[in-house]
C-alpha cells in the first residue's frame, strides 16, 4: 500500500538520532543496567505543590472538554509570565497552550510555511527540528556555526532568498548552551525587516539562562515574533507536556484552529497544575540552574588535561560540547570506537546487572559477558589508526565515571560534528536510571559505554 509524501518528510535525520534512545530503553525493559542519558529529561521530581494541584483536580472531576486554545486562567498566567521574561505586554489572545514546545513548533510550522518555503536556522541544532519544520512541505535551511559555536549571522544573509518565509533559533542552544546576544539579535532582526519574515524564537531553556531570562525581539517585534515556552525543563515536567506559543492575535487563531483538528483540547487537571508551576517558576529555576551549573563544573574537572579532548562550556541549560577534532576523528567515529574499546560491548553481549553498564544491544549469543568471550573470542584489536586515540577514549571513560562519583554527577555522551572540528555533546541533566547515546547535530545515533562505578544519587540510591 502506498503512503503520503510526509512519511518521508518526518523519518529522516532527527528520527535516525533517536534510535540507539530506544535500543537502550528496550534494553532496560529486558532487565539489562542501562543508563539513559540521552534527553534533557532532569532527574529531579516536579514541584510537590504543581503534583498536588493535579490530584486534587482529577479528584474534583476536572477530566472533561475545555478550550482548544487552552483554559483562560492558565493562557493568562503564561501571558504574565511571557511579559516578564520579555518585557512584551500580551494576552491571553496572543497565547496557544499545547502539549509541549515541540507541539507549539510543530504547529507554528504548519501556520508559517508550507510546500516551496523555506525556514531559515541554526547550527548546532536539536535532532527533531528538520522533521518539524519539513512536515509542512517547507525546507528547512541550515547556517553553520562558527569556530566558538555561536550563530554566524555574517553567513544568515546568503541563506535567505525569495522562497524564506521565517527564522528559527533556540536561545539557550541545544546542544551548545549558547544564549544569543544583542548584536546578533539586531542583525536577525534587520534581515526580518528586509524581507518580510517571520521569528520564530524556541525559548524552552530560557528559564536556565542566568536569572531566568535571555535577549529577545519580542518586544521589539511583536508583530513578527514567535516564542515557544514550556515547563518540561524549568520545572522537570517532561512527562506533562505542557507548552505553548505566544504570538500575533491573527497567528494565535490559526494556531488555535489547528489544535482543534489535533488535540481537541488538553486535560484540564494538567493545566490546573501548569498554572501551579508558573505561580513557583522563580524558585524552580534556581533550583534547575544550580543542579545543571553543578553537573557542568563537575564534568568540566573531569575531562581537564584529557589529552585530544576539549571542552566547550555552555553559557546555559543542560548539555556541554566536548571538541574531539584533535583525535582526526569525526564525532560519530569517536563514540563507535569507544564503544567498540569495551569488550562486552564490542561481541555485542549483556553483562550482569551490577557490572559494566553500557548500551550493547541483546545479547547476540545469549551468554553473559564471561562465557561469550569464550564462545566468540576476545574483542577485536583497533584498527591501527585509532591506536594513537585509544588512550584518550580509555581517559575519557574514565574521567565520566569519576564526574560520576560526586553526588548527582551523571553526563551523556552525544555524538555530532561542528565547524569548529568534531564534538561529542554530554547531557548533563538527565535521568539517571539508564543510559545512551545519540547524535545531537548531524551524525547517526552511536551507543558510548561506561565503566563499572558506584552510582550514589538521590534516585538511585
Amino acid at each position: 500500500m502506498k503512503f503520503s509524501a510526509l512519511v518521508d518528510r518526518v523519518r529522516g535525520e532527527g528520527a535516525a538520532a533517536w534510535r540507539t534512545h530506544y535500543q537502550a530503553v528496550a534494553a532496560h525493559e529486558r532487565g539489562e543496567d542501562v543508563i539513559i542519558l540521552s534527553v534533557g529529561d532532569p532527574d529531579l521530581e516536579t514541584p510537590a505543590p504543581v503534583i498536588e494541584r493535579a490530584i486534587s483536580q482529577l479528584r474534583a472531576g476536572d477530566t472533561h472538554y475545555l478550550p482548544a486554545a487552552g483554559r483562560a486562567r492558565l493562557r493568562e498566567a503564561i501571558a504574565r509570565s511571557h511579559a516578564r521574561r520579555s518585557g512584551q505586554a500580551v494576552s491571553a489572545e496572543n497565547v496557544v497552550y499545547l502539549a509541549g514546545a515541540q507541539n507549539a513548533l510543530f504547529v507554528s510550522s504548519l501556520c508559517l510555511a508550507g510546500p516551496g518555503d523555506e525556514v531559515v536556522t541554526f547550527e548546532p541544532l536539536y535532532p527533531t527540528y528538520p522533521a518539524t519544520i519539513e512536515v509542512s512541505g517547507a525546507r528547512l535551511v541550515r547556517v553553520p556555526a562558527t569556530a566558538a559555536c555561536r550563530p554566524d549571522v555574517a553567513a544568515l544573509a546568503a541563506r535567505i532568498g525569495p522562497r524564506t518565509r521565517a527564522i528559527l533559533w533556540a536561545s539557550p542552544n541545544n546542544p551548545s548552551g549558547v544564549v544569543l546576544n544583542e548584536q546578533e539579535l539586531e542583525v536577525i532582526a534587520e534581515l526580518a525587516r528586509r524581507h518580510d519574515l517571520w521569528l520564530i524564537a524556541d525559548e524552552v531553556y530560557a528559564g536556565l539562562a542566568p536569572e531566568g531570562r535571555v535577549p529577545g525581539l519580542a518586544a521589539r517585534l511583536p508583530d513578527r515574533v514567535v516564542t515557544l515556552g514550556s515547563l518540561s525543563k524549568s520545572h522537570a515536567m517532561t512527562g506533562w507536556r505542557a507548552g505553548w506559543l505566544v504570538g500575533p492575535r491573527e497567528l494565535a487563531l490559526h494556531a488555535e484552529h489547528v489544535a482543534m483538528c489535533m488535540l481537541f483540547g488538553l486535560p484540564g487537571f494538567i493545566q490546573e497544575a501548569a498554572i501551579s508551576a508558573l505561580d513557583l517558576a522563580g524558585e524552580a529555576e534556581a533550583r534547575i540552574r544550580s543542579y545543571c551549573t553543578a553537573r557542568q563544573a563537575r564534568f568540566a574537572a573531569g575531562i581537564a588535561g584529557i589529552d585530544c579532548l576539549r571542552p566547550l562550556p555552555p553559557e546555559a541549560g543542560m548539555f556541554m560540547l566536548i571538541d574531539v577534532s584533535a583525535t582526526g576523528l569525526s564525532g560519530a567515529e569517536f563514540v563507535q570506537r569507544l564503544l567498540a574499546s569495551q569488550p562486552r560491548a564490542a561481541c555485542g553481549c549483556a553483562s550482569p546487572p551490577t557490572r559494566a553498564r553500557s548500551i550493547a544491544p541483546a545479547p547476540a549469543c545469549g551468554s553473559s559477558a564471561s562465557s561469550c568471550r569464550k564462545r566468540c573470542g576476545p574483542p577485536p584489536a583497533p584498527e591501527p589508526s585509532a591506536r594513537p586515540q585509544a588512550a584518550a577514549y580509555s581517559r575519557a571513560a574514565r574521567a565520566a565515571a569519576a564526574a560520576r562519583r560526586t553526588r548527582g554527577a551523571r553526563q551523556a555522551f552525544f555524538a555530532g560534528s561542528l565547524p569548529s572540528g568534531v564534538s561529542l555533546s554530554i547531557a548533563v541533566g538527565s535521568a539517571c536510571d539508564s543510559f545512551c547515546a545519540r547524535s545531537c547535530v548531524f551524525s547517526p545515533a552511536l551507543a558510548a559505554s561506561w565503566p563499572s562505578v558506584p552510582l550514589p544519587n538521590t534516585c538511585c540510591s
